[in-house]
């Protein structure tokens, strides 16, 4: 295909596009698809998981509150209150003793009753790697931070909604104030200090969706447009059982017909009790969750971007509608939100390279488990370290969940803190 016919399939695709999202517009003051009340479906392999990586990310925040410390240690009685915030199921105390190959345990120089932890050596060398991946992946930070920004209405979003998701967007902690080319500390309208995006960066505004639908042979993909395949499909997996009904499959089916409304477009147009808004909402979640290393965040950090991200009132309503798309997980006594299509027979999809360093991490956190202090004799050099094999589970257990278990969980009654 030469240059002017790409121009032209370019072009008529653009119009095809805008007409058929005008159509829903006119349409759009009623809600003409029929939904189906669906089951929650556990899912043992997701939940296992998210288990699994609450210890990893538990452990890597005491450690960094241990780089962070200006004495190069932290005090069991600094410990007490921290359970919550770390997300454990267990006192603190008694999980930072479980991994001996990360701290290590001695009497404080003044109060020998008084118990400290330290970083071992292996620990050390474990978070110098990880300043290194940071460095070596800077232009993919501020690609991933910048499209978050992208997606809000004023293009900003506040310090202490960001901060909980650092983990989760693999942010350093300096990433408020590492890139001040791209990104600046301002004062919100409710006086809040907030991170703005300096400039935007069109060649960012292209969605997970968008890109994975990006057909590299033209011709085909004119072959699809003729045959009025203009709207983008989001993939799906559906619990076993699912993808068989009929009513289940008619719906999703005039869902993905609808058009695709990228999250980085103007949306305050569109009737926010559309099915078009809704789709939108879907559009909006997987962008974010795409963007996720992990593909998954908890629920709780999602509302508090809520107003930020223009998502209605009631969107957590969205993940147990489309479980195709989404998985909602109760594990750790708290609600998580996963991305299905991030994950394949018990393995994350396209690993990034944080979260293989954070499996080396892992690997020396069970070597640790297992063998207790013994363990940092038998650690393997770490360069060879080889990634975990995942519990590759996939046995589904049905349970119904009713639109109440939105107000139900741990943290539910209050905000998830990181």
């Amino acid at each position: 295909m030469n240059l002017l016919e790409k121009s032209l399939f370019s072009t008529l695709k653009s119009i095809a596009t805008q007409n058929i999202v005008s159509h829903y517009h006119n349409l759009q003051q009623h809600r003409t698809i029929v939904k189906v009340r669906l089951k929650w479906v556990k899912n043992r392999g997701l939940d296992h998981i998210i288990d699994v990586q609450t210890d990893l990310k538990a452990a890597c925040l005491l450690k960094d509150a241990i780089v962070r410390s200006p004495v190069g240690y932290l005090t069991a009685k600094s410990l007490a209150d921290s359970q919550k915030l770390l997300g454990l199921t267990v006192p603190t105390l008694r999980f930072i003793r479980r991994y001996p190959t990360l701290f290590e345990e001695f009497p404080h120089p003044k109060y020998q009753s008084l118990p400290c932890f330290k970083l071992t050596q292996i620990a050390k060398i474990l978070h110098d790697q990880e300043l290194k991946v940071f460095e070596d992946n800077q232009s993919d930070l501020v690609e991933r931070l910048s499209k978050v920004l992208m997606m809000t209405t004023n293009r900003m979003v506040a310090l202490q909604s960001l901060h909980p998701l650092k983990w989760d967007l693999g942010l350093p902690d300096d990433f408020d104030k590492r890139f001040p080319d791209h990104f600046r500390i301002v004062k919100g309208t409710n006086g809040l200090a907030c991170l703005k995006l300096v400039q935007w960066p069109e060649k960012y505004a292209v969605s997970e969706l968008q890109k994975m639908n990006d057909d590299s042979s033209p011709p085909a993909g004119y072959r699809e447009f003729k045959r009025g395949k203009a709207a983008l499909e989001f993939p799906m997996s559906f619990p076993r059982g699912y993808g068989a009904q009929k009513k289940v499959k008619a719906w999703m089916d005039e869902f993905q017909k609808l058009p695709y409304i990228s999250p980085y477009e103007d949306s305050r147009g569109i009737d926010p009790n559309s099915d078009l808004m809704e789709k939108r909402v879907v559009g909006v979640l997987h962008e974010f969750l795409s963007l996720t290393l992990y593909k998954k965040t908890k629920r709780n950090y999602l509302r508090s971007l809520r107003k930020e991200l223009y998502l209605p009132d009631r969107f957590t309503r969205i993940f147990t509608r489309y479980p195709g798309i989404f998985y909602l997980s109760l594990k750790c006594k708290t609600t998580t939100v996963a991305l299905r299509e991030g994950y394949r027979r018990g393995r994350l999809v396209n690993p990034h390279p944080l979260t293989r360093h954070r499996d080396k991490f892992h690997h020396v956190m069970r070597t640790g488990l297992i063998y207790r202090s013994k363990g940092v004799d038998i650690l393997p050099q770490l360069d060879n370290v080889l990634d975990e094999e995942e519990n590759e589970l996939t046995d589904e257990e049905e349970i119904e969940l009713t639109e109440e278990c939105d107000g139900t969980s741990d943290a539910e009654t209050g905000s998830d803190e990181d």
